[in-house]
């Protein structure tokens, strides 16, 4: 009760934000730290529950992002429904990949995942007549409601739907996580004899896993190539993927809030140090080293740190 209750204030604190912040580039900080928070709270699911070493996941992102592109400005879909086809692609994209990873185990999941994410950058940078290559799909339309243009007033608009998007997926992971296909997810990831004795298809379990965390993140992927109006291969770059491994990992694995809370506060805290001179770069290696902290000294995460000090 106390959690929910918890949940819903602070849903009502973001909602209200942008009446008291009206500068375009802090509403901007929060639309980034919305998507990453849907990314990071996603790869939760299939990380912390279902205990896959996935380090493809941003794959799913980055398929959301070139469909979008692609179906809003090659092909003229309105841009509303080209953010839902980026959901569709990532659980296509998420199908592909879990035939192999369903049977595999620790490092080979890891390798099978990345090395997919790889396959699928050298493919948009060789179609450049398709994505653009290295430069990117630039001008892509953006949302609009009759004459209203989302960018107007400051990004209020793409400010509402980013947050909405952030409620519908976590509502979504804590419906999930919850039911009897979350329980099993942990008795596969803490048990797999167990998990199996209680019939419970661990290979099926896996492939389900992956493409329920997949699902989201290509949204929040169509969602960003819209906003942004830009679609470029940086979003599979080394960089972005341990920026949000870092917000799995600090905020707490199987918590699902507490990746929500890390992609907040690292978002704005590397921007803030993007802001300092000789920081540029070594703003990641800040991360990654608070990023072993954590895991040394607090190994719950910051959801559990929280948790124990309310």
């Amino acid at each position: 009760m106390l959690r929910t209750l918890g949940l819903l204030l602070a849903l009502v604190g973001l909602a209200v934000v942008p009446i008291f912040v009206t500068d375009s580039y802090t509403r901007h900080l929060f639309i980034l730290a919305f998507v990453y928070a849907v990314i990071a709270s996603n790869w939760d699911l299939s990380l912390g529950y279902a205990g896959l070493f996935n380090f493809g996941h941003l794959t799913f992102f980055a398929a959301g992002v070139y469909t979008a592109a692609l179906a809003a400005k090659t092909f003229g879909v309105n841009p509303w429904l080209a953010i839902p086809m980026g959901g569709a692609t990532a659980v296509l994209a998420a199908l592909i990949v879990s035939l192999p990873v369903a049977r595999l185990k620790g490092i080979y999941v890891v390798l099978v995942t990345f090395g997919f994410s790889q396959l699928v950058l050298q493919l948009i940078l060789s179609q450049s007549q398709i994505t653009g290559g290295a430069g990117g799909m630039v001008r892509i339309p953006g949302l609009e409601i009759g004459d209203y243009r989302f960018i107007r007033d400051f990004k209020f608009g793409y400010y509402y739907v980013a947050l909405g998007l952030l409620t519908l997926s976590t509502v979504y992971l804590f419906w999930l996580t919850k039911s009897p296909f979350g329980k099993s997810l942990l008795a596969v990831r803490d048990n797999e004899d167990y998990a199996q004795a209680r019939g419970i298809s661990v290979a099926r379990q896996r492939v389900l896993a992956l493409v329920a965390s997949a699902v989201f993140p290509g949204i929040a992927g169509g969602f960003f190539a819209i906003y942004l109006r830009v679609a470029a291969p940086d979003v599979l770059s080394f960089g972005t993927l341990s920026l949000a491994l870092s917000m799995v990992l600090i905020g707490g694995t199987a918590t699902i809030i507490g990746p929500i809370i890390a992609a907040l506060v690292l978002t704005f805290a590397t921007e803030a140090m993007a802001g300092i001179r000789g920081m540029e770069e070594a703003r990641f290696i800040v991360v990654a080293v608070g990023m072993i902290l954590i895991l040394r000294f607090a190994p719950g995460g910051l959801a559990r740190l929280i948790g124990k000090s309310t």
